[in-house]
């Protein structure tokens, strides 16, 4: 008896080259004795309604999803709220594809095809942010609306750069959030213009960016808080120094989590895997470890 694989796919992400591959993974998943039933999205939150749906109604072996790392954590949501919790599988065809750094997988989709046959499966930490799920990050401040601000187009037509384009016209309009945040025994309280919860090596495309430390399957995540700077300067080397993962600045706490808890008077925007995901005056975030089974790379 053949297995079973649930594809979905997002036809516009990365320049819609899903499309140019798409047969080519059937074939692959073919000779790979799977039963492959596909699904393209067609919106939001389709990827996770179609996961739902379908293992609301049957058994599959592997769900895999292409797209971006928004379609992977749609997929992710679906499995996490079915009851039926199937193993990943993941080909990266976004813009920035940070998640897909950390699992080691190649660029190429066909390539990536074959690692989610023969990979190693990894039980992978995951977050939930105010009953949100998330794969890699939550985020607000500085830059974290830009990737979910830019338009599908400009992604397609410039890739990674339409972010930091995105990111470049919102700095004369940077603003401080006024944050108590609880986590352990300690409690910070703090002027902050970004605030980053993560468990990537990669985020918006920068690699190092939460240090070296970094890893999927620990229970805990990183959290980096960036303070308010005073002056043009102060702000010029808070940016390099978080782009360089420098995060022993003294205008940065960073420090790793497994709970935490943020307080705020006026209600924050925060980004979820690259998505808008809402806006909060208290934010509750908690590691749920091991709680996927995702499909990696070698070493």
């Amino acid at each position: 008896m053949k297995n079973r694989i649930l594809f979905i796919y997002n036809p516009l992400a990365g320049k819609s080259k899903i499309k140019t591959w798409l047969s080519s993974i059937v074939e692959c998943f073919g000779r790979g004795n799977y039963e492959v039933v596909i699904y393209a999205t067609k919106g939001k939150k389709d990827a996770k309604n179609i996961v739902i749906d379908c293992l609301k109604r049957e058994s599959y072996d592997l769900v895999v999803c292409s797209g971006g790392d928004g379609t992977l954590n749609e997929v992710i949501s679906g499995i996490m709220e079915s009851d039926k919790k199937p193993v990943i599988g993941y080909l990266p065809s976004g813009t920035t594809n940070d998640f897909a750094y950390n699992l080691k997988l190649p660029k190429s989709l066909p390539k990536a095809a074959e690692v989610v046959l023969h990979g190693e499966v990894f039980p992978c930490d995951i977050g939930v942010i105010n009953g949100k799920y998330f794969t890699y990050t939550a985020a607000f401040g500085l830059f974290t609306d830009a990737s979910y601000e830019t338009s599908q187009a400009q992604k397609n037509t410039l890739g990674r750069m339409a972010y930091i384009l995105e990111g470049i016209k919102r700095l004369p309009n940077w603003k401080a959030y006024q944050i108590e945040i609880h986590y352990g025994e300690r409690i910070i309280k703090d002027n902050f213009i970004y605030g980053m919860v993560t468990n990537s090596v990669s985020v918006g495309g920068f690699r190092g960016i939460a240090g070296k430390d970094v890893l999927l399957d620990d229970g805990l995540f990183e959290g980096i808080f960036v303070k308010m700077p005073q002056n043009v300067i102060e702000f010029q080397a808070v940016i390099n120094d978080l782009l360089k993962g420098n995060l022993n600045s003294d205008h940065i706490y960073y420090f790793p989590i497994k709970n935490i808890t943020l307080i705020c008077e006026e209600k924050v925007p925060w980004s979820i895997d690259g998505e808008y995901g809402g806006e909060y005056n208290t934010i509750e975030i908690e590691n749920l470890h091991k709680a996927i089974s995702i499909v990696r790379g070698a070493d």
